[in-house]
C-alpha cells in the first residue's frame, strides 16, 4: 500500500505536527523565499528531531520570482543563488526528491522554448550533480504548461535518473490544451513524483482527490506500477484524510 507524501509549508509544520504523528504523515516541505531568508542549519536539525517519527521527506523548492530558464544572467544567478540553499538543506533532511516549477510561461517567452531551454542548460547541470551527491532526484513541475512539449525536451537535453518530472495534476486539469494520454505517452517515463489534487477547470482549488473533474482512473491506470513519490496537495486536514482514503482504494 503507498504512503503517501502530503505538502506543507515549513513555517506551518508545528501546527499540524499532532496531526501528521497520529496519522504518521509522510511530508513535502515547502521552503518559500521568506522562509531561507531567516532559516539556519540548527533550524534544520530540530526539525528533523522534531520529525521523531521518521517519516518519508521531500522538499519543494521556492518558485515565485524565480526563473531557471531565465534569459537574465542576474534572474538566473538569484535564482541559483536560492536552490543552492535548497540543497544545503536537502543535505540535512535527505529528502527522495526536491520539486522545482519549471518556470515556462509560453507567452513569456513568445513561444520560443528553444530560449527558455538555453537558459535552463545554463542552470539545471550543477544541481544535477548535487542531486546524485545525496541521493535524491530532482523533480521538475509543470505549471502553466498547455502541452507536454518543453518537458519532453528538457528530459531529453538533460538525461539523468536524478532529474524527471513533478506531473501535477490540477495543474494539467487547468491549463492543458491537449487530452491527458499525451501527457502520459510523452511524459510517463520520466515521472518520478506525482502532486495530486483537483478542481473543476476554473480554479487552482487544491479539492481532495475525485472531489473535481480530473480523470484519475486513466493517471492511475498508467502509472500504478511506477515507484514513484504520491504528494498529496490538499489545503486541510480533512481534504488530505479524504484523499488518502481515495489513493488507497487507486492502489
Amino acid at each position: 500500500m503507498i504512503n503517501p507524501h502530503v505538502h506543507v509549508p515549513y513555517h506551518r509544520i508545528e501546527d499540524y505536527l499532532h496531526f501528521f504523528k497520529k496519522n504518521s504523515i509522510n511530508l513535502e516541505i515547502y521552503f518559500s523565499s521568506n522562509s531561507l531568508d531567516t532559516i539556519k542549519d540548527s533550524d534544520i536539525i530540530s526539525l528533523r528531531k522534531n520529525l521523531d517519527y521518521n517519516p518519508s521527506l521531500s522538499i519543494h523548492a521556492p518558485f515565485m520570482d524565480l526563473s531557471p530558464g531565465a534569459v537574465d544572467s542576474k534572474v538566473r544567478d538569484v535564482t541559483k543563488e536560492r536552490f543552492s540553499h535548497v540543497f544545503e538543506i536537502a543535505g540535512i533532511l535527505m529528502p527522495k526528491t526536491i520539486v522545482f516549477h519549471s518556470g515556462y510561461e509560453k507567452w513569456r517567452y513568445a513561444k520560443r522554448v528553444d530560449i527558455w531551454l538555453k537558459g535552463c542548460l545554463k542552470t539545471w547541470p550543477p544541481f544535477i550533480e548535487m542531486a546524485d551527491d545525496i541521493g535524491t532526484k530532482i523533480a521538475i513541475e509543470n505549471i502553466f504548461e498547455d502541452d507536454p512539449t518543453n518537458l519532453k525536451l528538457l528530459m531529453e537535453e538533460l538525461s539523468s535518473e536524478n532529474f524527471g518530472i513533478c506531473f501535477d495534476t490540477g495543474h494539467f486539469n487547468l491549463f492543458s490544451r491537449v487530452p491527458l494520454e499525451e501527457w502520459l505517452i510523452q511524459l510517463k517515463s520520466y515521472f518520478v513524483e506525482l502532486h495530486l489534487h483537483d478542481n473543476n477547470r476554473t480554479f487552482d482549488d487544491h479539492l481532495a482527490i475525485g472531489e473535481g473533474t480530473f480523470d484519475f482512473d486513466t493517471l492511475f491506470s498508467v502509472i500504478k506500477d511506477k515507484n514513484i513519490v504520491f504528494t498529496l496537495e490538499a489545503h486541510t486536514p480533512e481534504d488530505t484524510l479524504k484523499s488518502i482514503q481515495k489513493l488507497y482504494k487507486y492502489t
